[in-house]
Parts: structure tokens; C-alpha cells; sequence
């Protein structure tokens, strides 16, 4: 046997240690089952997400259209304008 011990923001560990609960868990055995899957499967048992929401390869996607649109792209003068643009071309 070993320990680990991390450092976590008081409000994450008491939502943890709610949603645990409703499992009959205790934190320290909640993270222990999290482990074992991450040893059991060799990745995570979830998708990681940014705190936008978006995975790392979409957010990186994002970003890379968003600077091909500044560099290309049609610009406009108002948000109105855009949205005038977008119902035309439906």
C-alpha cells in the first residue's frame, strides 16, 4: 500500500464528497475506484474538457478558425450586418 495526498479547493472536495456519498463512498474510496479505472482502461474514464466545455483537439480547432477567419474572412460592421449575411445565404 501507498498514499497519495492532494491538495483541493474546499468547495470541490465537499461536492465530491456529496455525490460519493450518494454511492456509499467515502472520498478516500471514490478516488481509489477512479484509479483502479484509470490503471484497468490506461486512459481516463471520461472525456477531458477545457473550461469552455470543448475537448483539447475541438478547442485547438476552434482557435485555428478563428485565426484564419481574422485573417481571411469577411468583416462587418455590425452584428446585424452579419446576421443580415448568414439569413441570405439560407
Amino acid at each position: 500500500m501507498t498514499t497519495i495526498q492532494i491538495r483541493i479547493d474546499e468547495k470541490t472536495k465537499r461536492k465530491a464528497s456529496k455525490v460519493f456519498g450518494k454511492m456509499g463512498l467515502n472520498v478516500s474510496s471514490g478516488i481509489k475506484v477512479y484509479l483502479t479505472r484509470v490503471a484497468q482502461d490506461e486512459a481516463m474514464p471520461f472525456v477531458v474538457r477545457t473550461e469552455n466545455g470543448y475537448t483539447q483537439e475541438e478547442e485547438r480547432q476552434l482557435i485555428k478558425e478563428a485565426e484564419y477567419a481574422e485573417k481571411h474572412g469577411k468583416r462587418y460592421t455590425s452584428a446585424r450586418e452579419a446576421l443580415d449575411d448568414i439569413l441570405r445565404k439560407k
